[in-house]
């Protein structure tokens, strides 16, 4: 069973089990690092059942449960991969929440700090929630899914210490952590504690990542429509990407749900899909886990920023690429990864900016795979004046 996976490869960290909790991947035309370590569980990347996606986000977050109970929190999640990672820690425990973003608001103030390994460097957080929540908190504990270096990290807390000085502590909590004992040393100079559920060791990646062919199938953008599909849009969005609250959160994507039911088939044994786009992953795998519980089939994962190679050997993580316009900017190409075929398709986004390419790319990469019965659910803060 695929929670027997989770329990013996995340919690106990059985070092032999390393393979069914991730994949190594080729990343395309990124000189910086050349492999990317594929988490088969995250609901990123490859299409995962939800609950086993929280089973793993809750072991992480009982590695910091009671490390910091008489301590106020602000836990930070990393855009695009760990949002919902994030998310999920803040909600468990209950703390404040916000993710770095590379999206644009308007009329706001940011912290800029920079990714270096990624194809898109530059982070930021909104300036103006972080001046109110400092007075307010002890503790940045950042979230991601993988700290290798750490470098990422300590950009970030550079900056902070910059704006901010040095009352803060920061600590980091991470699903997989491949930090070498120099790195390791250098966070433990700086007091910087790392929590994390497995450790990896990045030696030879690159190598065994070039070893796969990059012969598997690539489906190139098209924004043509092919397919129809039910487009609904539901307020009640809490963008965190702006300073919130675990329980705000949470509470905000229950009533999504209230209003997602609705549109759910009658057959609970039909296969559902879930997809999530870009930064907005929490609340596709929130949906999603909920249709579980109704006895629904579901597999959820989300468009991403990330160019990857696939590749058609069985053990590598992923085989087929679709090439998107994305939702939130039509000039941006955008990736999903591995469709298959499914009674009903949910999108859940909350790009509400009338971007039409990224939709019909979107449609047509799924009704190549035979997907018909497609909803698009735009999750937006205010009800539409008509």
């Amino acid at each position: 069973m695929v929670h027997d996976t989770v329990t013996d490869t995340v919690i106990e960290g059985n070092a032999p089990d390393i393979r069914r909790l991730v994949g190594i991947a080729r990343r395309e035309n990124n000189k910086k690092r050349k492999y990317l370590v594929v988490n088969r569980f995250q609901g990123k990347h490859v299409p995962v059942s939800a609950s086993d996606a929280f089973l793993m986000f809750e072991a992480l977050a009982r590695t910091v449960e009671t490390e910091y109970k008489e301590e106020r929190l602000l836990l930070v999640g990393f855009a695009e991969t760990a949002t919902a990672i994030g998310a999920a820690l803040a909600v468990s425990l209950h703390t404040a929440y916000i993710q770095t973003t590379r999206e644009e608001i308007e009329g706001v103030e940011y912290i800029f700090f920079s990714e270096s390994h990624s194809h898109a460097t530059q982070q930021k957080l909104v300036k103006s929630d972080l001046d109110l929540a400092v007075n307010q908190i002890d503790r940045i504990l950042f979230v991601e899914d993988e700290v290798t270096t750490g470098n990422t990290i300590l950009n970030i807390i550079d900056r902070l210490r910059e704006e901010y000085g040095g009352r803060l502590q920061f600590s980091a909590a991470s699903l997989l952590n491949g930090m070498d004992e120099a790195a390791a040393n250098e966070y433990r100079k700086r007091g910087i504690k790392t929590h994390y559920l497995v450790k990896t060791n990045h030696d030879g990646f690159t190598a065994y990542a070039q070893r796969y062919r990059g012969d598997g199938i690539y489906h190139a953008k098209d924004t043509s429509r092919v397919a129809g599909c039910q487009s609904v849009r539901i307020p009640g969005c809490v963008d965190a990407r702006r300073l919130t609250s675990g329980d705000e959160y949470s509470g905000a994507c229950a009533g999504l749900w209230d209003r997602v039911k609705a549109y759910m088939p009658e057959d609970s044994g039909q296969k559902i899909l879930v997809i999530g786009t870009e930064e907005c992953m929490y609340p596709a795998l929130f949906a999603a886990a909920q249709m579980e519980k109704e006895g629904y089939f579901v597999r959820c994962h989300s468009t991403t920023r990330s160019p990857i190679v696939v590749s058609s050997e069985q053990e590598y993580p992923l085989h087929a690429r679709y090439e998107l316009a994305s939702l939130y900017d039509r000039t941006r190409t955008t990736y999903l990864y591995d469709i298959a075929r499914y009674d009903k398709v949910f999108v859940i986004t909350d790009a509400d900016n009338g971007e039409e390419e990224g939709v019909r790319s979107l449609l047509h990469a799924l009704s190549s795979e035979g997907n018909t019965n497609i909803t698009l659910i735009r999750w937006c803060r205010f009800e539409k004046l008509v």
